[in-house]
């Protein structure tokens, strides 16, 4: 489903990642986990286009996207969820939501294959609850299930998802796991940033630790798990 082979992505001369190779399979929950200031962030932004590299390809379902624009990205059937949330302040719950909305042509609610406004308001019961309020109204918490649910509300292929539960309290980091066991139980395909290790291992089928730019493990939990040496030197385990 995604490819990214042999990413070297910069900021202005800062030399970032360096030579990233990546794959999701279909279906499949990959996490890629690391350090602050390891890249993670770089390689979920020049996946969807922010910050395209300037070397290697990114291919997805086939097509290259290495440097199409970010619209042309999420169209193509990427959807985001973004460190630092990025809801629209001034638009309601409803409103931030609707505003995502793209149904593919195999949405069926019915079956429970596919995402709309009930679906998400379902999945996400506080959301509804706070349907009218604005997004400069909401905790943080709730922000980010409202950038989960804007990016479900897309139909995504592919999921994008950096540090969902980063800064939020133990309840709401236990709201969002059981989401995403639940989009793991639906086969949805989602890249993971997360820096929590046992999150992590509880919900990929692979694993990638990245440091100063480069991949320095791949492979099942269970290896992440049993591997003392890449927990120690470069997840501070």
């Amino acid at each position: 489903m995604l490819t990214l082979n042999d990413i070297h992505t910069y900021y202005g001369d800062s030399y970032i990642l360096q030579g990233v190779s990546l794959q999701v399979n279909p279906g499949e929950v990959v996490c890629l986990l690391g350090r602050n200031g390891a890249g993670k962030t770089t390689t979920i932004r020049s996946i969807i286009g922010f910050s395209p590299p300037r070397a290697g390809k990114i291919i997805f379902n086939t097509r290259e996207i290495t440097r199409l624009p970010a619209h042309r990205i999420a169209r193509a059937g990427i959807g985001l969820v973004p460190q630092g949330r990025g809801v629209f302040p001034t638009l309601t719950v409803r409103e931030n939501l609707l505003l995502a909305a793209r149904n593919p042509a195999s949405f069926d609610s019915r079956s429970g294959r596919g995402w709309d406004l009930n679906a998400v308001y379902a999945q996400l019961p506080r959301l509804r609850e706070r349907e009218h309020h604005h997004g400069n109204e909401l905790s943080g918490g709730e922000q980010q299930m409202l950038a989960i649910g804007r990016a479900l509300m897309t139909n995504p292929e592919l999921l994008l998802m950096d540090e969902p539960t980063e800064g939020l309290a133990p309840l709401i980091v236990r709201e969002i796991a059981r989401l995403l066991l639940e989009l793991k139980r639906k086969k949805q395909s989602i890249l993971l940033v997360e820096q929590s290790l046992p999150l992590a291992l509880e919900l990929a089928d692979r694993i990638y630790v990245m440091s100063k730019g480069r991949i320095v493990f791949e492979g099942s939990p269970r290896a992440l798990f049993e591997n003392e040496d890449v927990k120690k030197q470069y997840l501070g385990f």
